[in-house]
């Protein structure tokens, strides 16, 4: 029985983090298949839909489309996760002068330039958006 108890905590751990991050996107998803079969059981029935249905089906459509303000924020947080890696690697190497240390501060820093260019990316494209929110 004590055999089992690492194998329970290691599913439960990494069970729990994959129902985090499907579960929504799952329930998101069958939601919108039920929306989808109401609205087409509807059609088949030559019944009208109401306008605020169509609202309501659009407005995700449209909160979706790429905007100044929502490139200029995904920038903005993309530079300040780089920064922060830059920052904890400069943070972490101080006090050490052992040279494996330095060296993973080093690949740490080289690691925190994606963000940091991903997020200078997203800033230059908000420029260039015509889309105002």
């Amino acid at each position: 029985m004590e055999d089992f108890i690492p194998v329970v905590a290691i599913v439960a751990f990494f069970g729990t983090i994959v129902a985090v991050f499907f579960g929504p996107t799952y329930l998101k998803s069958r939601d919108r298949r039920e929306t989808q079969a109401t609205v087409r059981h509807a059609i088949d029935k030559g019944q009208p839909l109401p306008p605020e249905l169509v609202d309501a089906m659009t407005r995700d459509v449209a909160s979706k489309l790429p905007s100044r303000t929502r490139d200029l924020r995904r920038g903005v947080i993309w530079l300040a996760v780089g920064i922060g890696f830059a920052a904890f690697s400069y943070l972490s190497s101080l006090g050490w002068n052992d040279h494996d240390v330095r060296g993973a501060s080093a690949a740490m820093t080289g690691l925190a330039a994606l963000p940091v260019t991903i997020g200078l990316a997203f800033i230059l494209l908000s420029f260039f958006n015509p889309n105002k929110e």
